[in-house]
């Protein structure tokens, strides 16, 4: 089988989750003989992740990226065409990329099969609206509706496929996942020296600082419970999506401004210690189809309290943490719920990595795509 996966980015800092699920489920799946290409812009993405890639059997297609807002690449027709032709099958993540747009052209008039995975990326949010609903209705609804396979990474995701005419039979849900092997790492020293947070315990957030992941909704939410727990700090492990400035602004004159910690983007063994080290991990996003970063922690044995817009409502079921509305309030609460309670923890970090371990592997996603583009190809 020859697979055609397209991304925007590859890049962890720009392209987020749907990068590491396009590389893992890649990697997972030239490890069961298919012969992967990945389709991409070169955004982000360094001589070293290119190497890491190549060793794992990937073949990798970056384009010169013209404009990093929107990932408009400076387009080669000929090579595009070409890939498409080659492919036996296509898999399109992410929707809001004219990369999508001229591969999917290329595959209604070869002919080809292709299967999308928005990664929750279909509704309408934040800025450039107006952009969004000229692309839907140039061709991203067109997109949607025409796949031969339409996969959802979360159950929330299955609804957001209907609003673009996908009923929900449908819709195959494979959720993200983790390699447990990747997170062996036990020196939580490093992340804590990096910080300089000495031996203080602390509240983590992974992730770009931006509206639709919620950070300033978790700020507010530690600010407005901080002098309950005065020993307690708050990291924001990320890059700056437009909101770093904001964040600190609400800082200034808070008691609290000492005990906030903003150390940008942290990766590799860092992060692993970030998690692992964490009392909590916070993800307040308003909109999020399935967070990756929830699976890491509870790989790594640390709960999570979580809204209920991120697609995993398991998670107070199984005991792994908190699910809470996407507001400073029920966020508050939360906090306080756990905290006051911080001897319960560690035991509910087990029962979260117990059940990361038995449900969300990526090779177990991989091999569930893999079913599918066999019935597809």
């Amino acid at each position: 089988m020859k697979l055609l996966s397209v991304n925007m980015s590859l890049d962890p800092v720009t392209g987020g989750g749907t990068a590491e699920r396009t590389i893992q489920m890649c990697k997972h799946f030239a490890e069961e003989g298919v012969e992967c290409t990945i389709l991409t812009t070169d955004i982000g993405l360094s001589r070293t992740a290119l190497e890491a890639m190549k060793s794992a059997n990937l073949n990798i297609i970056a384009l010169p990226c013209i404009n990093d807002r929107f990932y408009v690449p400076r387009l080669r027709l000929n090579l595009i065409k070409q890939l498409v032709t080659d492919s036996n099958v296509i898999h399109l993540m992410g929707h809001w990329t004219l990369i999508n747009v001229i591969v999917y052209v290329y595959a209604m008039h070869l002919g080809k099969p292709y299967a999308v995975c928005p990664a929750g990326a279909l509704p309408i949010f934040g800025r450039s609206s107006l952009l969004k609903i000229f692309y839907n209705k140039v061709a991203g609804i067109s997109i949607i509706r025409n796949a031969c396979i339409h996969v959802a990474i979360a159950e929330n995701e299955i609804q957001q496929f209907a609003d673009y005419g996908v009923a929900a039979e449908q819709v195959t849900l494979i959720p993200n996942g983790v390699n447990p092997v990747d997170y062996q790492f036990e020196d939580t020293q490093v992340f804590r020296n990096h910080v300089k947070l000495g031996d203080s315990p602390y509240i983590l957030f992974v992730g770009r600082l931006n509206a639709i992941k919620g950070p300033d909704l978790l700020l507010h939410a530690f600010i407005a419970i901080g002098d309950l727990f005065p020993e307690m700090h708050l990291v924001f492990a990320g890059p700056d999506g437009g909101m770093l400035k904001e964040l600190k602004s609400l800082l200034s004159d808070s008691a609290i401004v000492n005990r906030v910690h903003f150390p940008g983007y942290v990766g590799g063994a860092n992060k692993i210690a970030a998690y692992k080290g964490a009392t909590i991990l916070v993800v307040p996003s308003r909109q999020e189809a399935m967070s990756i970063v929830a699976l890491e922690s509870g790989v790594c044995g640390v709960p999570v309290l979580i809204t209920d817009m991120c697609g995993f409502g398991t998670l107070s079921d199984i005991g792994g943490g908190m699910v809470v509305s996407a507001t400073i309030e029920a966020l508050s609460g939360g906090l306080v719920s756990l905290l006051e309670n911080r001897g319960t923890l560690p035991r509910m970090g087990e029962r979260f990595k117990t059940y990361i371990l038995e449900h969300y592997t990526w090779h177990a996603a991989a091999i569930a795509y893999l079913d599918l583009f066999n019935k597809m190809g």
